[in-house]
């Protein structure tokens, strides 16, 4: 498949342009938030000190550096809005932190956003979205607010986010929305497992976005790929626990782009939901999938390693004849191995109005309790070769 050398060129290129773009030695006035009222005592509200000191980095001529220093630094809701004038650093020594009540974040969504920025960069730093009493209350089944996003980057591009670390976030750790040209490197991203939909890292309507390095453990998706998204490149992720590496939910909307070019390689995925998944609602969409490739995967006691599923029709609402309208092609898992928590270990259930087509299976050996595992297929064609562990049941046509 085209997309093996052409991400694995983009990471390099990616990595080593982002770098040069971004070096701090390059910067040329940095801006201390200390110096704009921010306190770092972890109980004053600094959230209007850290969009003073962006606004004045973000005017600056020359490369210019947010700076938080080491301490805690309690934050509200915080936009941090371009364009700006120049290349922009946010360096975190600190932590920052999310008011304990979570009303106080309100309904819009997020806590930290970063909008309409080019050629901006962050460099590590701790975020505590303090997400426990906002799953309680979710939980507890009172009204509560939308909740948050720890960190989002909406309409930006040129982004480098390096050495994050983000703990119990509302809602999804990292949003990667409408961006161009983004590099996610040696993140930590972790909540409970039984958070409710904290994913780690979601991308959608983006392009050329690589995260390399990750470790990932939570209540959701470890990343969930949203429609729109194209040339991701994913390496070196640890998954788990969590509900896996997901595309989809897709096909929710009538009239939705597809998700194309998209490659995980090199991942160990522990005690998680599900492995690689592909979900689309049971809906008519003009989505798709296409040009997939899972590779160099390693699963250690996931409960459905490799799995697509067409049929996703939550509470049977809004499905009418139960068939996705999202068309799955070209997709490839290579030498995947380790064990299943369940028996049947892939399970390929494709639309019946919509069949997956061109799926490729090379070298899998999935077991369960030490014995070989089980597969099950519908509406779905392709070919296998090598290793087969469980035997495959694609079929040469639908």
């Amino acid at each position: 498949m085209g997309i093996i050398n052409h991400c694995g060129g983009l990471l390099l290129i990616s990595f080593f342009f982002m770098m040069s773009l971004f070096g701090l030695t390059n910067a040329a006035a940095t801006y201390n938030v200390m110096k704009y009222g921010a306190k770092a005592d972890g109980k004053s509200d600094s959230t209007q000190a850290f969009v003073k000191t962006w606004a004045a980095a973000c005017g600056s001529a020359k490369t210019a550096t947010m700076y938080v220093p080491k301490g805690r630094f309690l934050l509200k809701a915080a936009v941090f809005r371009g364009p700006c004038k120049s290349k922009m650093n946010v360096q975190i020594y600190g932590t920052l932190i999310a008011p304990t009540d979570y009303w106080a974040l309100g309904n819009s969504g997020y806590w930290i956003l970063f909008i309409k920025v080019n050629r901006l960069a962050v460099f590590g730093g701790t975020l505590d979205a303090k997400g426990a009493g906002f799953w309680a209350c979710r939980k507890s089944g009172k009204s509560c607010p939308v909740g948050a996003r720890s960190i989002t980057f909406n309409w930006a591009n040129d982004v480098v986010i390096s050495g994050l670390v983000s703990i119990n976030s509302q809602l999804s750790h990292l949003v990667i929305n409408s961006c161009n040209n983004v590099l996610v490197k040696n993140v930590k991203l972790v909540a409970p497992d039984e958070s409710p939909n904290t994913d780690g890292i979601h991308v959608q309507t983006s392009t050329g976005v690589t995260i390399t390095g990750a470790t990932l453990q939570t209540g959701d998706d470890c990343v969930s790929i949203g429609p729109g998204t194209k040339n991701l490149h994913m390496s070196n992720i640890k998954c788990g626990p969590g509900h896996g590496v997901s595309i989809g939910s897709l096909g929710k909307e009538g009239n939705e782009p597809g998700v194309q070019n998209v490659t995980l390689t090199n991942a160990v995925l522990s005690g998680s939901d599900n492995g690689v998944r592909i979900k689309s609602w049971a809906r008519p969409s003009t989505g798709f999938v296409t040009n997939i490739l899972f590779q160099n995967i390693k699963m250690r006691n996931v409960k459905n390693p490799i799995i697509v599923d067409q049929n996703y029709c939550p509470s049977n609402q809004g499905c009418p004849n139960q068939s996705s309208g999202v068309k799955i092609s070209q997709v490839t898992y290579k030498n995947i191995q380790g064990t299943s928590r369940s028996a049947e270990a892939v399970t390929f259930d494709c639309s019946s109005s919509n069949p997956c087509r061109a799926i490729r299976l090379h070298d899998i050996k999935l077991t369960y309790m030490n014995k070989i595992a089980t597969s099950s297929c519908n509406n779905i064609a392709g070919t296998s070769t090598g290793v087969l562990m469980p035997q495959s049941c694609l079929s040469t046509r639908t």
